[in-house]
C-alpha cells in the first residue's frame, strides 16, 4: 500500500509549498535585516518547513528546536494538556526569536509557547507558521508569518503526520476520513 493512497486530495501541491517558502524567507530576510535572530522548531511537524525556509535565508541565523506534545497516540484532537518534551539549548535572553511551527490549529501550543518564551527575557518573539487554520482557534494568537490559511480538514504531509506516518510526502494532502476514525 502507499501513503497517498489514503489521501482524499492533495491541498497544496509540492511546487506551490515551495514557491511560498521562498516569498516568507525573502520577507524574513528583509524583516530581520542583521538582527541574528534564533529560528525555534517545534519537533517533529516543523522540521521539513525549517529546513527549507532556512535555506531561502539570505541573512545569518541560527536553529533550535523544541519538543511539546499535545495530541499523542492516534488523536486528531489536541488533548489541551501541553507539555514540554525538550526545551531549547539556546539562552533566548535579548535574541530576536521566530517560532517555526507546521500548523496553527487551536492556538493552544503557541500561546503556551510564546508565553514560556516571553518569561525569558527576549528582544522579540514572533511565529512564522506554514499552515493555519482560522476556523479551529480556541486561543487567539497573533501570527506574524503565514504560508497558508486552510480549511478545516485533517492534513498531512511535508511533515505532519498521522501516527507517525505521512511526514515525508513532499506535499500537504488531506487525509481520508475513514483513515483516522
Amino acid at each position: 500500500m502507499r501513503l497517498q493512497d489514503n489521501l482524499a486530495k492533495i491541498l497544496i501541491p509540492s511546487d506551490r509549498l515551495q514557491a511560498r517558502i521562498y516569498e516568507l524567507g525573502a520577507q524574513l530576510s528583509q524583516d530581520y535585516g542583521d538582527t541574528r535572530p534564533l529560528l525555534v522548531c517545534v519537533l517533529k511537524g516543523g522540521v521539513m518547513f525549517l529546513s527549507d525556509l532556512s535555506r531561502t535565508l539570505s541573512i545569518p541565523h541560527e536553529l533550535d528546536f523544541m519538543a511539546i506534545s499535545s495530541y499523542g497516540g492516534k488523536r486528531v484532537e489536541s488533548s489541551g494538556v501541553v507539555r514540554i518534551l525538550m526545551d531549547l539549548n539556546t539562552n533566548i535572553e535579548q535574541r530576536h526569536v521566530l517560532i517555526v511551527e507546521d500548523i496553527i490549529d487551536t492556538g493552544r501550543t503557541l500561546y503556551y509557547i510564546r508565553e514560556t518564551f516571553q518569561a525569558r527575557n527576549p528582544a522579540s518573539v514572533k511565529i512564522c507558521a506554514l499552515l493555519n487554520k482560522p476556523e479551529r482557534r480556541e486561543v487567539e494568537i497573533p501570527l506574524d508569518y503565514v504560508g497558508f490559511d486552510i480549511p478545516n480538514e485533517f492534513v498531512v504531509g511535508y511533515g505532519l503526520d498521522f501516527d507517525e506516518l505521512y511526514r515525508n510526502l513532499p506535499y500537504i494532502g488531506v487525509l481520508k476520513p475513514e483513515m483516522y476514525s
